[in-house]
C-alpha cells in the first residue's frame, strides 16, 4: 500500500487506501486500486510510461495529468484523473512511488516490453468474450 492522499479543493489532504498493481503479461501498464468504502474497489489504469516521464516534468493531458513537486523526501507526485463527471487530484510521496516504479522496470525493461506483451492471450479474451 502506499501513501496516496486525495486533495479536495480547499486543500485538506485526505488518505485514499490505495494498492498499485502491476503485471508483467500487460507490461505497458500499471493500475491503481483505490478502495472506496462506499462504491468499493475504483480501479484506474495508467501507462507506466506516462507515470515515469511524470516523476521528471510534468506530463499527461486529457483525463490524466501527473507531475512532481518538492525535492528531497518531502517530493509529492500529482496526479489529476479527470473522468467524465468529476475530477480527482491525488499525492503520494515520490520516492516511495519511484521505488515501485523502479521494481516494475526491474521485473520487464523498458526495451523488452514489446517481447513482453500477451498479445494472444488479449485477442483470445477479447474474441471470446472474457475482457
Amino acid at each position: 500500500m502506499l501513501g496516496i492522499e486525495l486533495v479536495s479543493p480547499l486543500g485538506t489532504r485526505l488518505p485514499v487506501s490505495t494498492h498499485l498493481l502491476y503485471r508483467s503479461q500487460d507490461p505497458l501498464l500499471v493500475e491503481f486500486l483505490f478502495h472506496d468504502l462506499v462504491q468499493g474497489p475504483v480501479a484506474w489504469v495508467i501507462s507506466r510510461e506516462l507515470l515515469a516521464r511524470g516523476m521528471l516534468a510534468p506530463t499527461g493531458e486529457g483525463d490524466v495529468r501527473v507531475w512532481p513537486t518538492g525535492t528531497g523526501p518531502e517530493a509529492l507526485l500529482h496526479l489529476l484523473l479527470t473522468p467524465p463527471g468529476g475530477s480527482a487530484h491525488l499525492v503520494a510521496p515520490l520516492r516511495a512511488l519511484e521505488h515501485w516504479l523502479l521494481r516494475t522496470y526491474q521485473l520487464v525493461p523498458a526495451a523488452q516490453e514489446a517481447a513482453a506483451l500477451d498479445l494472444e492471450g488479449h485477442l483470445d479474451r477479447f474474441l471470446n468474450g472474457r475482457c
